[in-house]
């Protein structure tokens, strides 16, 4: 054991075997292995299942958890509900950091070793993980997002971080409300420029463009993002390709929660300090949104 640098993943996955291998054989090669390494097969369809199985047989490290297939792929929280039942398989294991990690990324054999470097010399730093660039046609291209939000593809939490935010939700836009929530509570969250996640299959690919949106556009709903922002936000990206449907379905999907009156986040005192945030960046004021 080494105080300060043990760390668990758990990985949810779901019809990845296109993908998972590059993943896991990511980890393995890490220069600080994870205390354990746990892959939640969320009722794949595909040969996911079985070439986790393959390699939890070689390294004791390494565990898979199979959940029945629910017929579907669900946006809203499903990725969350599956990443709780391997965090119910830690029984007990000793760590200093939790990662979330998505089952189609790729990332250098001393990522890891890094990211921990960076927290143990910043003792307010909570959550943080390294920028997400897409892999299309043998080209690279950074995602762009506010330097505060860490991706959920490769999410590191401070074990007391992770203990104070008492976990994730389990909503669409998960991803942000534990960042925001993380800063509302004194901590620091951030993207480390210069550490590289190779996301093989593009944000919202698994579902198209056009859910992927309106999924982004429910997320910001139930986070409860100020509906200003969200208008500004859906002009933004009249110009971004492809050009009109992700603003009209980020749109769509946040007008339909309120259409459906959809449950929002449970804490009013974290609404309010995200729109205070959103509010500061479209004034021009100090945020957590740059």
């Amino acid at each position: 054991m080494n105080p300060g640098r043990n760390y668990v993943i758990i990985s949810p996955v779901r019809d990845e075997e296109r993908y998972i291998e590059k993943t896991i054989r990511s980890v393995i090669a890490q220069t600080v292995l994870p205390v354990r390494y746990v892959i939640v097969n969320d009722g794949s369809s595909d040969k996911t299942g079985s070439i986790i199985d393959t390699f939890a047989g070689k390294y004791p490290w390494i565990s898979a958890v199979h959940r029945a297939d629910r017929g579907f792929r669900n946006s809203a929280g499903g990725e969350v509900e599956a990443f709780y039942e391997g965090y119910k398989t830690l029984n007990g294991a000793a760590w200093d950091f939790i990662v979330k990690l998505d089952g189609d990324v790729s990332f250098e054999p001393d990522y890891f070793e890094k990211c921990i470097g960076y927290f143990n010399s910043s003792s307010d730093l909570g959550i943080g993980g390294g920028n997400i660039y897409n892999l299309e046609n043998g080209s690279l291209s950074l995602e762009r997002e506010p330097q505060f939000h860490v991706r959920g593809a490769a999410k590191m939490y401070r074990k007391q971080c992770w203990d104070l935010l008492r976990g994730m939700y389990a909503i669409n836009g998960w991803d942000t409300l534990d960042e925001v929530k993380a800063n509302m509570l004194g901590w620091k969250t951030r993207t480390f420029a210069d550490l590289s996640i190779v996301q093989h299959r593009p944000t919202g690919r698994a579902v198209g463009s056009w859910k992927n949106a309106v999924k982004n556009g429910v997320g910001g709903y139930t986070a409860g993002y100020h509906p200003l922002y969200m208008i500004l936000k859906c002009i933004k990206r009249l110009f971004v390709k492809p050009y009109l449907v992700e603003a009209a379905g980020l749109m769509y999907g946040f007008l339909k929660g309120y259409a459906r009156g959809m449950p929002q986040v449970e804490d009013k005192n974290l609404i309010r300090y995200l729109r205070r945030q959103q509010i500061n960046k479209l004034l021009l004021r100090p945020t957590i949104w740059k």
